[in-house]
């Protein structure tokens, strides 16, 4: 099973320009907003045509440019789940769900509706409107509405957005055991990083309708190809850089040379580290089993920002700051450990852990 996608259309700020393969493993599409992430997705379903190009699915031809092949939605065999759910108001639970299998016999709609509410966990729902139900329970008969008619693909359009805290995290547990289940390719678009961490296998990255980066989760998290996709990934630190041998480089902006483990890129033009990849303690921490000097810096607190769990310390490094906007790095810690560094004097130390550092090109 295998989706092939291969568009291309000139549009008023930008041209979608995309071009990956999709197997079982369910990937995951990331972007900045504008980025052309949903119209991807709108141009698989059959929702939207592309100037240029060709769609595949399971060995069928979906569309084709070149040829003229255009399938209409209805013959695609893709479920879509749109951000708002996109419900039918005037129809029960039942009804919804039924909607994509209304030419099958009774008895095989009959068997699939039930086979999906109890699935979904709408037992006792099934006569209920939507505008009766909660977010959460709109959201299942969604999905159980896209996956009826079980299709080949499923797409999945900012799944969880309209949710409050809990229901996300309960709604995606549940898709989770979904998808573990089901046989066909899987595309989620999110802005929630840890959403389609937790959810994708396999990443695609678009900046202004281009594929700038496709991979595994892990290579694309712990090692970006581009500025772009670090930014896009959640990474908040980031200097120019000029290369000063094949594993060392003078990060201009935070004023200091680093060693990093992998091999610097030939156009190097930033180096980077996530916010919680530095490591911050008092002086006296720092041990003799620790390189000291070789990404190690003395560093002040210029400002800090709360939040329920953790702290984001905002460091300037080598001096003391002139005021909070006066910053290197910003740093993510438990709220633990900022309990423990706050009685400790400074300056403290941060450390830039060459394994963790990644060195971008232009």
């Amino acid at each position: 099973m295998a989706l092939e996608v291969e568009i291309e259309r000139n549009l008023a700020d930008f041209t979608l320009r995309v071009e990956f393969t999709a197997t079982q493993r369910p990937v995951g599409i990331l972007g900045a907003s504008g980025s052309g992430k949903t119209m991807t997705l709108r141009a698989i379903a059959g929702l939207y045509t592309p100037a240029r190009g060709r769609i595949s699915l399971d060995g069928r031809t979906l569309f084709d440019a070149a040829t003229g092949v255009q399938l209409p939605s209805r013959a695609r065999r893709i479920g879509l789940l749109f951000q708002h759910y996109a419900l039918f108001p005037h129809l029960t639970v039942e009804e919804n769900i039924a909607f994509g299998i209304r030419k099958l016999d009774a008895g095989e709609r009959s068997r699939r509706i039930s086979e999906q509410i109890a699935a979904m966990r709408l037992a006792g729902l099934d006569r209920h409107y939507p505008g009766e139900l909660s977010g959460g329970q709109q959201q299942r008969v969604a999905l159980a509405r896209a996956l009826a008619p079980q299709p080949a693909a499923l797409l999945l359009d900012e799944p969880f957005s309209a949710l409050d805290t809990y229901l996300r995290s309960e709604l995606e547990r549940q898709l989770h055991e979904t998808l573990a289940g089901y046989r066909g390719v899987t595309l989620v678009v999110s802005h929630n990083l840890e959403e389609i961490y937790r959810l994708c296998e396999e990443l695609v990255v678009l900046d202004r309708g281009y594929v700038i980066a496709q991979g595994s989760r892990e290579d694309i998290f712990r090692w970006p190809p581009n500025r772009q996709t670090a930014v896009v990934t959640g990474c908040k630190n980031f200097s120019r850089a000029q290369a000063r041998d094949t594993h060392c480089v003078e990060a201009l902006d935070w004023g200091c040379t680093l060693h990093v483990l992998r091999e610097i890129p030939r156009a190097l033009a930033h180096v980077a580290i996530r916010a919680h990849h530095v490591h911050v303690a008092p002086a006296r921490e720092i041990t003799s089993t620790q390189t000291l000097g070789q990404n190690t810096f003395p560093c002040w607190v210029a400002a800090t920002s709360e939040a329920p769990f953790h702290v984001t310390l905002y460091l300037r490094l080598h001096a003391a700051p002139t005021g909070p906007s006066d910053y290197h790095l910003q740093v993510e810690l438990t709220r633990e450990r900022w309990a423990e560094l706050q009685s400790a004097p400074l300056p403290w130390s941060a450390q830039l852990d060459p394994e963790r550092l990644f060195s971008l090109p232009d």
